[in-house]
């Protein structure tokens, strides 16, 4: 009895709030919040500098990949709504094996990649107005700050967590909106970056441009990893994910349209780190400048919280699954609390470590593999049963690997190393589960002949 106990706070989080505790309305925050944290203020300035004057197309594209993307998982979720639902959909496609852990575990890094992108983000924007924005130091010490931050909020448990990403993605896409449109009014269409000439040969930079622009659009997995806690899963987890979409899709084209018409291309990528709040000015003045930094500052720490909330509970549910393994290190509490400490663990040593662009970089390669391993699990093993359209999970599958070979032919160019840190990493985590899971599997065994 006390077994199952445990089991079931491992699973479901806090016991007495866990189940159903997350409204339709709280879910759309919670996903617009990680998207809009990362999407915006991280890689705006990165997209531009692939897809040059046509990147506000990149985060249409993006989208459309995505919702692409999205079919795999709305169907896998109505079916079987549970708390770190990527990692069901796996293990119901491929079996409790070495893919299907080393597919979670990639999704779960790429999360956590995405935690300290958005926090190095947040020290950026935080420095900005004091011209610091440069130093290391002061970086990573923001950028740890807002993660130590992110976690006091997820251990005060889940309605802590839903209430400040309403608040928070209220004040911030009504900020974002308000900043871009008078952006717009004030330096029209005509100038910027949308003066310059538009040329075909940058045509894979574009496709690998989209690299970016989906993990800008990501967040729309922290909806499925939280399914199980969201009221009416069946129906709501599909709807939420496709609203989150949108709503982001059109923050996203409002903003890119807004720096493009205020800054050139190569502007743009000198402030790429924080080309939001270098628009401003330009547009705005002094106001829209230190609005425009309080906005990102808003937005990107509900993007941590949201993340940190998301990625804890789909560790928990691997562990419980026992495709990873886990120990407690003399600490007290639940599996959840430990995971929670582990995340921000790992999250605060990549703020320290990569910059912003190869933190983006390492996390588009796990999330496209990733994301190709559960279409191709899907259409292969359960689209009969979840009643899945066998064009659509190809058309997922082929738009991700055409992105996923634009993206790394381009990194080869410009940074070779990030893709060796790529390919060594994805290598590792299949080793390691695979190692891991064959002892389990002697354990087991040798248990069982021992009884």
């Amino acid at each position: 009895m006390e077994h199952d106990h445990e089991k079931n706070d491992a699973v479901g989080g806090d016991n007495d709030l866990s189940r159903n505790s997350i409204t339709l309305t709280g879910a759309v925050a919670m996903g617009t919040g990680v998207m809009i944290g990362a999407g915006i203020f991280a890689l705006t300035g990165q997209i531009a500098e692939l897809a040059g004057p046509l990147f506000p197309l990149s985060f249409v594209a993006g989208a459309i990949v995505t919702a692409l993307a999205a079919y795999s998982y709305i169907k896998m979720s109505n079916a079987w709504p549970s708390s770190g639902g990527i990692a069901m959909i796996l293990q119901k496609a491929y079996g409790p094996g070495t893919v299907a852990a080393s597919a979670s575990l990639l999704m779960a890094l790429s999360m956590v990649i995405n935690e300290s992108l958005v926090a190095r983000t947040f020290a950026t924007y935080a420095l900005r107005p004091f011209g610091l924005e440069e130093n290391t130091l002061l970086l990573s010490i923001g950028a740890v700050a807002l993660i130590v931050f992110a976690y006091l909020v997820n251990a005060a448990g889940n309605r802590s967590v839903s209430g400040f990403s309403l608040i928070m993605s209220a004040v911030k896409i009504g900020g974002i909106a308000l900043f871009a449109i008078a952006a717009i009014w004030a330096s029209g269409f005509s100038g910027g970056a949308f003066a310059e000439p538009v040329g075909m040969q940058g045509a894979e930079a574009f496709v690998a441009s989209v690299a970016f622009s989906i993990l800008a659009f990501k967040g729309f997995t922290t909806i499925t990893n939280s399914g199980g806690e969201i009221v009416d899963p069946h129906r709501n987890v599909g709807r939420t994910i496709m609203i989150a979409i949108g709503i982001c899709v059109a923050t996203y084209l409002l903003v890119a349209v807004a720096v493009g018409s205020s800054l050139t291309i190569d502007e743009i990528v000198e402030a790429r780190d924080y080309s939001l709040a270098a628009a401003a000015g330009p547009a705005l003045g002094d106001a829209g400048f230190y609005f425009t930094v309080v906005i990102a500052l808003a937005a990107t720490a509900s993007g941590v919280i949201a993340s940190v909330f998301a990625v804890s509970r789909m560790l928990t549910m691997l562990t419980d699954m026992k495709m990873i393994p886990h120990s407690h290190f003399g600490m007290s509490g639940s599996i959840r609390s430990h995971m929670l400490i582990y995340t921000v663990v790992v999250a605060g040593v990549l703020a320290v470590l990569f910059d912003l662009s190869r933190i983006a970089s390492l996390g588009a390669f796990f999330y496209l593999v990733m994301d190709m391993l559960v279409h191709w699990g899907v259409f292969r093993h359960l689209r009969h049963e979840v009643g899945a359209k066998a064009l659509i999970l190809l058309v997922a599958l082929a738009a991700d690997a055409v992105v996923l070979a634009a993206f790394t032919a381009v990194k080869l160019q410009s940074d070779p190393s990030i893709v060796l840190y790529a390919i060594a990493g994805i290598t590792a985590v299949f080793a390691a589960e695979h190692m891991f899971l064959r002892r389990n599997e002697a354990d087991a065994s040798q248990r069982h002949n021992h009884n």
